[in-house]
């Protein structure tokens, strides 16, 4: 099963990915079960009784056709994030690999879909991609005993773009990362939600890819550390709730190393993730004093959005992960 939820931006409906009777892949309307994927619907045991719908034949079939594909989690109340997780990439950073897991927090609003035109900050110059493996978190987590208590409390995963203000989050006095890390549109998730109990997290190859050019090609199994020491690690600091999203951090291959470019205008950045789908931006720059306005699709320079992929393509665009993985 995958979850997703389609339609405009804040009137998106929840929807499943399932093989229907003839074992053809297909979008089923959650309606009847939920009016969102969210935490409530998560620690309220959303798939398994989304498992026993389909089962049942209770789920009406409906169309992707034309429809935009959001978040697949609705606006988490965290997003918590893990920096320097692979060590390839600390050192790129000029960093040593952390001993402990190095925690930084995300606004939920800047939680956005997949395929959604990006904006980059008016007076950015040094805007960077990264891939990252999302934890969306299942149940309340505080003070876990271990990581097998952890594990217990994954709902699933999801492709993240943990996208980064460089020049606002490292270098001087005034860098911090909240600085850097807190844009609006900085954060697209989905395309979908896969159950941890169908994906095992562990050993999922991630890329990236700017312009259909090859910039980041790692596996989760390189993380420093994985999903459920982070899930432990971060419950002694702060209360997880359900449908709070954890991003655990980028491989190398950041325009950060120095030996790519950062993000232009025009730029199209994809991402993927093994079992998990592919994510893809079209960046413009936002415009300055304009408000929501200027960080939104409908900004000028903003790219045609009738571009990006809908919901129907996704499904035949699965058959064909890692089509350019070669």
């Amino acid at each position: 099963m995958k979850f997703a939820r389609l339609g405009p931006a804040g009137q998106e409906q929840p929807a499943v990915i399932a093989h229907d009777a003839t074992g053809v892949e297909r979008y089923f309307d959650l309606r009847s079960l939920t009016a969102e994927i969210d935490g409530r619907f998560l620690a309220g045991a959303g798939i398994a009784r989304t498992r026993d719908a389909l089962t049942s034949g209770m789920l009406p079939v409906i169309s992707g056709e034309g429809l935009r594909i959001g978040a697949p989690v609705a606006r988490p109340g965290s997003v918590v994030c893990i920096g320097m997780n692979y060590a390839a990439h600390a050192a790129e950073s000029g960093s040593a690999p952390p001993e402990i897991p190095v925690v930084f927090l995300k606004p939920s609003n800047t939680v956005t879909g997949p395929f959604d035109a990006a904006p980059i900050p008016p007076s950015s110059e040094k805007y960077d991609w990264e891939v990252e493996l999302g934890i969306v978190i299942g149940q309340e987590a505080s003070y876990l005993p271990d990581t097998a208590a952890a594990a217990g409390c994954i709902a699933g995963f999801v492709v993240a773009n943990d996208l980064s203000e460089r020049e606002y989050q490292l270098p001087g006095a005034a860098g911090q990362w909240t600085k850097g890390k807190s844009l609006p549109h900085s954060t697209p998730l989905g395309p979908w939600l896969v159950p941890a109990d169908e994906l095992d997290g562990g050993g999922l190859r991630l890329q990236s890819w700017v312009n259909g050019e090859p910039r980041q090609d790692s596996s989760t199994a390189d993380l420093i550390f994985d999903a459920a020491t982070v899930v432990h690690h971060v419950s002694q600091y702060m209360l997880l709730e359900p449908g709070d999203v954890i991003l655990t951090g980028t491989p190398e291959g950041v325009a950060l190393s120095g030996r790519f470019p950062y993000i232009e205008p025009g730029d199209v950045v994809e991402l993927e993730i093994e079992g998990l789908g592919r994510q893809r931006q079209q960046f413009f720059r936002a415009v300055a004093g304009a408000g929501r306005a200027g960080s939104a699709a409908s900004g000028a320079g903003a790219p045609d959005v009738s571009a990006a992929p809908a919901a129907a393509a996704t499904i035949a665009a699965a058959a064909n992960t890692g089509r350019d993985s070669q």
